[in-house]
């Protein structure tokens, strides 16, 4: 028995816990290994917050982002879900290495449509001191507004900055460690890329040749890294085949975002249904997330109106005035910072304002106007000029629907309005009238010019006179009947039967 309990608990020291030479417990070996693999497979987490857009172009946003990883691993794993028609929407995707059997990180999107400070509340908790190294900012703007462009950016700024007003106190150093590091990061002569990894300079100890910061750069950063992301660049050729815009124009609404965006460090990219761009690699890049296999070059692109890419701490004002025109890179920034420092809550800067804002729209008509109206009205409410018609066949049904109860409430009053419409109709003194206004109507007859109306009166004339005359009138007016009458019927038929008689004698007979 003693021997068995022995053998016992030997069995279960040596399956659990074993014992030291000290007397103190080791954990056992399997567990140890099987916590270091489980921490080694936590995928890194990235979070984008994605404000503006309607549902469907945020989901186009999505689509363009994570199209080809989605569609490959399509096979392995179903689609996230995309809630975003109320408030504060939600979704994810698994960005993969280039073999596209990796998972490098998850991305997580929150989405919010309306530019309301009611939802500060809704997004301030998702900014603490861990999550914010690793999130980023994006605006949507689109293509069929862009004389609404600078006004919807800077509502978005005033709900961020009611959004910073929650945010706690350690989450707010640590933006401003953040913003520190991204003023340098993947600047000319700066230690670390764009994606966060360490440059050649650096590695090499040349890190001194940093350039210095340009006018109207990094004046008002927003405490995350923003990048505004223009969809639907295909419509570029409507504006210009349909409504006139030039070359030119294109290049100043450009100018005027490029500015504008100088001042936060942002980066600014179009996007097209048409095209493939380089929105994966921009955002994945700011996120830091990097391909173990294959890394892809951002490529700033100013030259094609449609796949424009401008990348943090890039531009300058010098490369802003080299697209030419009369654009005032000074004055538009010094006006930007005008609006911007307007308190949260404040009226939207109108046309009477000295501000980029209204500079901008001042220039920019609205598209869909033809050029005669101002982008939105200067209105306080900032109501939009334009208003959205209805289907024409609801119209037509609904007055269908008015026009029926009409007519059966008043069917009486119908058919005498009908009864004195034909009394009118027939009335031969508005007859006449009309006849007189008309004048006489003439043809030309072989050469002869007749006049219709004299014609006519004569038949008629001519009618009523062999109505009214007697029979002995008809006799005497009418000798070819009469001798119709006298001329007997067995006389002809005696006389043409004997001209056939004598044309058969004279052929029987000889010839001579």
């Amino acid at each position: 028995m003693a021997g068995g309990n022995e053998r016992a608990s030997t069995y279960t020291a040596a399956s659990g816990e074993s014992v030291g030479r000290n007397g103190d417990q080791k954990r056992n070996l399997w567990t140890s290994m099987l916590e270091s693999v489980a921490s080694g497979k936590k995928l890194p987490e990235k979070n984008i917050l994605v404000l503006g857009g309607t549902p469907e172009s945020q989901r186009e946003f999505l689509e363009s982002l994570s199209g080809t990883t989605a569609r490959r691993s399509f096979d392995r794993q179903k689609m996230p879900p995309i809630a975003n028609n109320f408030a504060l929407g939600y979704t994810y995707y698994d960005v993969l290495d280039a073999d596209q059997e990796d998972t490098l990180a998850r991305v997580s999107l929150y989405l919010l449509s309306q530019p309301s400070t009611e939802f500060a509340p809704l997004v301030s908790p998702l900014l603490t001191a861990e999550t914010v190294p690793n999130t980023t900012l994006v605006i949507l703007l689109d293509w069929s507004q862009p004389h609404l462009w600078l006004r919807q950016l800077w509502n978005w700024i005033q709900v961020l900055e009611q959004v910073m007003s929650h945010v706690k106190a350690e989450a707010r150093n640590e933006m401003e460690e953040v913003m520190a590091s991204w003023k340098e990061r993947g600047r000319g002569g700066a230690t670390i890329n764009l994606d966060g990894t360490p440059s050649t300079t650096g590695t090499t100890g040349d890190g001194d040749g940093l350039l210095p910061l340009g006018p109207g750069e990094w004046t008002e950063p927003l405490g995350l890294p923003l990048s505004v992301v223009c969809q639907n660049a295909q419509k570029m050729e409507f504006l210009e085949k349909s409504m006139g815009w030039k070359e030119p124009d294109f290049d100043t609404v450009l100018q005027y975002l490029r500015t504008v965006l100088l001042r936060h460090g942002a980066s600014l990219i179009y996007t097209s249904q048409n095209t493939t761009s380089q929105l994966p690699v921009l955002l994945h890049s700011t996120l830091g997330i990097t391909s173990l296999l294959k890394r892809q070059p951002l490529k700033h692109n100013v030259i094609d109106r449609d796949k424009i890419v401008v990348a943090p701490n890039w531009d300058s004002w010098g490369k802003i005035r080299i697209l030419g025109g009369t654009f005032d890179a000074e004055l538009v920034s010094s006006g930007w910072e005008e609006d911007i420092k307007l308190p949260a809550g404040s009226k939207i800067p109108t046309m009477e304002d000295d501000g980029a804002i209204a500079q901008y729209e001042y220039w920019c008509r609205d598209p869909h106007s033809g050029g005669l109206a101002v982008v939105e009205s200067a209105m306080g409410d900032g109501s939009a000029v334009g208003v959205e018609s209805e289907d024409p066949q609801e119209f037509f049904e609904r007055q269908l629907k008015i026009l029926e109860a009409f007519r059966s409430k008043a069917p009486e009053k119908a058919t005498e309005n009908t009864v004195s419409t034909g009394a009118r109709r027939s009335d031969p003194a508005d007859e006449k009238s009309v006849n007189d206004h008309i004048g006489p109507v003439q043809f030309n007859m072989g050469g002869i010019q007749v006049d219709a109306d004299d014609m006519l009166q004569r038949l008629k004339d001519r009618n009523a006179r062999v109505a009214s005359s007697g029979p002995d009138e008809s006799d005497d007016e009418n000798p070819v009947s009469n001798m119709a009458k006298e001329i007997d019927t067995e006389q002809l038929q005696n006389f043409f039967s004997g001209l056939m008689n004598r044309t058969a004698g004279s052929m029987d007979g000889p010839r001579s």
